[in-house]
């Protein structure tokens, strides 16, 4: 189960893993936590844009059906609505998802986990992967099923069910990006994409973030289906933008990853590992 705060995040964040675990018959579900109605329109050449225009919220769910069945995943709703960013005295809009109490936000995710009972959970980090108010209380529902899941509390949602292994995800790291930035300069030493990238690395370099990277799931074969996810969310990606702009192949070669940090676990599962599910099948989970 992997949990993200809107429609998208799924497909820039993790999807070569969701991908590859759902083609070796694994039952992959992602969980979208709003609806992400906040977000802007990020693509000029949108072919849809008078939909977009009208009914942002219904084109991304149209979005991300199609994403889904892409990516041959599973995908739910938890029906909260997109905070967007704290106004400038730091309030957010009244009844949206990181407005209201964790305690009543965490109770759907609590639900689906013991619907769906899932050995393994990714989610964000406590600064959200980056301090969006969504991805932070993503983070925190995340780690409230987490430990409430599997105990009697609140039997009205379901029988207990106890997550094996807790990830956060760490795709968007440091070193994945100086890797494919080398091979750009090496490959493609004219396009934009260059000098884009290096402001990217300028700002990580001056804020630097610690990954502490556990686990390296190769994606190789399932960057097309990634890219093609991608584009699903048309309204939020532009054709021109990092990922999509790559020379096709380049991040085979250069980071053939994607990252995550194993931050608790309730099976041994030794570190580092190639293997979302080590230690699982040993437990007999």
């Amino acid at each position: 189960m992997a949990v993200h705060a809107h429609p998208d995040d799924e497909s820039s964040k993790g999807a070569g893993t969701y991908s590859a675990y759902a083609s070796r018959g694994v039952e992959v579900m992602v969980v979208s936590c709003t609806g992400g109605e906040a977000g802007d329109i990020l693509n000029g050449g949108l072919e849809s844009i008078e939909h977009a225009k009208r009914d942002l919220s219904g084109l991304r769910r149209v979005e991300m059906a199609h994403a889904q069945e892409i990516l041959g995943v599973q995908h739910r709703w938890l029906g909260y609505l997109d905070s967007g960013m704290a106004r400038e005295d730091g309030s957010l809009a009244p009844g949206t998802f990181a407005a209201i109490p964790l305690e009543i936000t965490a109770r759907p995710l609590i639900r689906l986990v013991r619907e769906f009972r899932p050995h393994v959970m990714i989610t964000y980090d406590e600064q959200g992967g980056y301090p969006h108010p969504d991805h932070i209380r993503c983070h925190e529902v995340s780690l409230r099923a987490w430990r409430e899941s599997g105990t009697e509390s609140s039997p009205e949602l379901g029988d207990p069910w106890r997550i094996s292994k807790l990830y956060y995800d760490r795709t968007m790291n440091p070193e994945r990006f100086e890797s494919v930035f080398e091979s750009l300069k090496r490959t493609s030493p004219g396009s934009h994409l260059v000098e884009r990238m290096e402001e990217m690395l300028g700002w990580m370099r001056k804020r630097p973030v610690v990954t502490a990277t556990t686990t390296q799931v190769d994606v190789s074969d399932f960057f097309d289906r990634r890219d093609s996810a991608l584009r699903a969310h048309a309204s939020q990606v532009a054709p021109d933008g990092f990922f999509l702009g790559l020379p096709e192949g380049l991040e085979r070669g250069a980071y053939p990853f994607e990252d995550y940090e194993l931050v608790d676990s309730r099976v041994d599962a030794p570190t580092p590992e190639t293997d979302l599910f080590a230690g699982i099948d040993e437990a007999g989970a």
